[in-house]
């Protein structure tokens, strides 16, 4: 059986231990895992909303927990990884044009998103040479692809805690919503399967869409006033 990393995740933040479990194997009619109550026992739950019991052998505690509305298990095993790394490997020496992209796709799906920028606002430069653009663009796509990378090993998106507590505070102040990250996800995706025809696939577009899914929920729950010191 393959290794995958467990995460429990609680709405209280409170740290508790997930595990690392060689023996998972998932029929197809299943969908996802829940850890029952705050004890260790795991489930999975079928499409039909009933529970089917998980046995986990040689299980070993893990730490890293972030915060959601309900208790659950997720659940980035080495398969994603492998496939994440294996295109972002061939990615990275065009990240600056592939990050560029992704925003310029955003802005052709919502062009109110411009105004989210105040180095747009008044520019007359146009968005593919604008190079305040040029370099938002690369960070955070840089950002969010070496976060994809590191999931698994982590645990978590891999973003300083300063950084996340900044990320979060700018998207509060500029009054990001959740359909704003659902256009850059979307954005994102079409971008790297554009950027790796050959590679793409369904468990690949999955992978992506799960670490980018971790990344904006860090940056959610960081979503609130800075406070000043």
């Amino acid at each position: 059986m393959n290794l995958i990393n467990i995460k429990t995740h609680v709405s209280n933040g409170t740290e508790v231990h997930a595990f690392a479990c060689g023996t998972i194997s998932k029929p197809k009619s299943w969908s996802r895992l829940v850890c029952q109550g705050q004890s260790n026992e795991l489930s999975w739950i079928k499409r039909d909303g009933s529970l089917g019991r998980l046995r986990c052998r040689n299980s070993q505690p893990l730490r890293g927990v972030e915060k959601t509305k309900k208790l659950e298990v997720r659940a980035y095993t080495e398969e994603q990884e492998a496939l994440v790394l294996k295109s972002w490997n061939s990615m990275k020496k065009n990240a600056a044009e592939l990050g560029l992209k992704v925003f310029l796709r955003v802005f052709e799906i919502a062009p109110s998103a411009k105004k989210l920028f105040s180095f747009l606002r008044d520019s007359d430069v146009p968005l593919e040479q604008n190079p305040k653009l040029k370099a938002h663009a690369m960070t955070v796509f840089v950002m969010t692809c070496e976060s994809a990378v590191q999931l698994r090993k982590v645990g978590k998106p891999s973003v300083r805690e300063s950084n996340l507590k900044d990320l979060g505070a700018t998207h509060f102040q500029y009054n990001v919503v959740d359909e704003h990250f659902e256009v850059v996800k979307f954005a994102l995706l079409e971008i790297i399967k554009e950027a790796v025809p050959e590679m793409w696939s369904p468990e690949m577009k999955s992978a992506w869409g799960e670490a980018y899914d971790q990344l904006a929920a860090a940056i959610k729950s960081e979503m609130k006033p800075q406070v000043s010191t």
